[in-house]
């Protein structure tokens, strides 16, 4: 896999390509859109929620939280997710902010 030279991009280049990752499997997607409707899922419950396998639904989680788009706290031994408002936010404002400005610029 080739080298992606992140550091020469600007922040908000990374940060949009980081969001865009996540946005581009739908399962994470649909993995967003099922924890936006709840207070704390669990990786089981999401996992039948979208009909993968609990591994391939952790796996997206972790995609997922590594954005810090989810937040999780355990409680005992399970593990809840819930949508990080915040990163959520910053994920709509940069992308409206990248498509006026685009479109800005070619139209």
């Amino acid at each position: 896999m080739g080298v992606t030279k992140r550091h020469i991009h600007p922040l908000q280049a990374n940060k949009i390509a980081d969001y865009a990752k996540v946005l581009s499997n739908p399962a994470r997607v649909a993995i967003i859109n099922y924890i936006g409707d709840c207070e704390g899922c669990l990786c089981k419950d999401i996992s039948e929620k979208i009909k993968l396998s609990q591994p391939t639904t952790s796996q997206h989680l972790q995609v997922i939280k590594k954005v810090g788009l989810l937040k999780s706290k355990f409680e005992g031994k399970s593990q809840y997710y819930r949508i990080n408002v915040a990163k959520l936010n910053e994920l709509k404002s940069l992308f409206q902010e990248f498509f006026e400005t685009t479109e800005a610029k070619c139209c």
